[in-house]
């Protein structure tokens, strides 16, 4: 049995990027063959990275990239938040976004098929995946490429906003990008608000204002002002702005003879079911699978 020395750890180290303790078992088990023992770990990260695809990303970070008016806003998932204090997963987000606003790929397979470092962008991904041994993925995107200014604002790393504005001064890009990272409108004015949350706003207004007991005239008007009430709370134009609430956002714009165009905000794992663990049915089902096993 060839001696397997941290010299030989450190080596293959390098050239595959793998824990250390990966590193050390495939030479033992290459007997301390280096190309050997190279094949082993990519079978085995390949592996690793292969089980861990089926588990639930929520986790992760919003990463934003600008350059003059083209930009790109985009969430890369994990299943920790560990994991979104890691450089390399945090590098990989943030190389995506430039990647992004650089050659406007379609849709996310687009740009994973994208080039990076030699090899593919998911192939990139899937190497780290096999390294950290936790699942991670490139949920969503969007690209900024437009005539009018960009402007961007990260809450953290878990709300990232993009936002396309006119106007001379540049700070109001950075409030409007706050205020929206704070407020969460869901449509630049009420006119942009989607059919189906006013329908679901009607619909919860109807069924309070039935249980009033009024006539069906006054019920009418109920309706209609708290369907109205709701467009102003989340359209961004209507909005008290944070930084004054004297005034609302389309006001401040105004002051400053500026225009909003279109926004973009992600929250991270915003929609996604979490997996919830519940150790007493794991315990019981373990314990249920040894006693069948017996």
């Amino acid at each position: 049995m060839a001696a397997i020395t941290a010299a030989m750890v450190a080596e293959l180290r390098a050239k595959t990027d793998a824990p250390m303790m990966e590193c050390k078992k495939a030479l033992t088990e290459a007997e301390g063959n280096m190309d050997r023992a190279e094949e082993i770990l990519r079978v085995k990260l390949g592996s690793k990275a292969s089980k861990a695809a089926s588990r639930i990303t929520a986790e992760g970070v919003v990463a934003a990239y600008v350059s003059g008016n083209v930009g790109a806003l985009i969430e890369v998932n994990c299943e920790t938040d560990f994991v979104t204090k890691n450089d390399d997963f945090i590098a990989l987000a943030n190389t995506c976004a430039k990647l992004i606003a650089e050659h406007n790929p379609a849709d996310v397979a687009a740009l994973n098929a994208l080039p990076l470092d030699g090899k593919t962008v998911d192939e990139v991904r899937a190497a780290l995946v096999g390294k950290i041994g936790e699942n991670m993925s490139i949920r969503r995107f969007k690209r900024f490429e437009t005539t009018a200014k960009l402007a961007s604002y990260l809450h953290g790393s878990r709300i990232g906003v993009m936002v396309e504005f006119d106007g001379a001064d540049e700070q109001v890009g950075k409030d409007l990008a706050m205020h929206i990272a704070a407020m969460k409108p869901v449509a630049v004015s009420g006119a942009d608000v989607p059919a189906d949350l006013i329908d679901k706003e009607r619909s919860v207004a109807e069924q309070k204002a039935a249980e009033s007991g009024k006539p069906a005239d006054i019920v009418a008007k109920m309706v209609e002002g708290s369907v109205q009430k709701y467009l102003k709370e989340v359209s961004l134009l209507n909005q008290s702005f944070v930084k004054n609430d004297k005034q609302t956002v389309e006001q401040m714009l105004k002051a400053a003879d500026s225009s909003v165009k279109s926004f973009v905000m992600f929250v991270v794992g915003e929609g996604i079911e979490k997996k919830v663990d519940d150790f007493a049915a794991e315990v019981a089902a373990q314990v249920a699978a040894a006693k069948q096993a017996n």
